[in-house]
């Protein structure tokens, strides 16, 4: 790789989506580092993850102060390598993970997220054999396909990975937690 080759890299991987977000962040990954994948995205994919750090990303920063994405683009081989879902919106750049610290900071930022932001799925899962959680928030915009609209949901999740238990979509605005 020539020098100039090797700084437009650079450049493109600095790149600001929005006042808080990179482009390197949204694309890192250990495992693609682990198994020697590159995770970069085409700028079709680096338009929806603005449009999703702008929508989503940016005024949850804004409410809660800073966040940690945990999974933002996700190439194929990539989303194949951490089992990710054939029709993962982290391929398209269209969804991110967020660490949350704990359930209640969770459950502030999921009905944050649900009663003021636009959104395609959002996602609150939580493992509670060691306390894991984190949000799963995706956010088309103007998407060429058409999909049904998601919904929001708690998922808690056991040793075998099993969802059990289901909120209601954003429109009904009918919540349950069972915990």
């Amino acid at each position: 790789m020539t020098m100039k080759n090797t700084e437009m890299k650079k450049q493109h991987a600095e790149r600001m989506l929005t006042a808080h977000f990179s482009l390197r962040e949204m694309c890192a990954s250990g495992t693609a580092t682990r198994l020697g994948i590159r995770n970069e995205p085409d700028e079709e994919v680096i338009n929806r993850l603005q449009q999703l750090c702008e929508h989503v990303l940016e005024p949850l920063r804004q409410r809660f102060g800073v966040i940690r994405i945990t999974s933002g683009y996700r190439c194929d081989r990539l989303n194949r390598a951490v089992g990710g879902v054939k029709n993962s919106q982290h391929r398209l750049g269209e969804a991110a993970d967020i660490h949350v610290s704990d359930i209640e900071v969770g459950r502030k930022m999921f009905h944050y997220i649900k009663e003021n932001l636009e959104f395609d799925q959002l996602l609150f899962e939580h493992i509670h054999d060691n306390g894991t959680c984190w949000l799963h928030v995706s956010y088309r915009g103007a998407h060429p396909q058409p999909l049904p609209r998601g919904g929001a949901y708690n998922i808690r999740r056991n040793r075998r990975q099993a969802i059990d238990n289901y909120v209601a979509p954003p429109q009904s605005v009918n919540l349950r937690w069972e915990y």
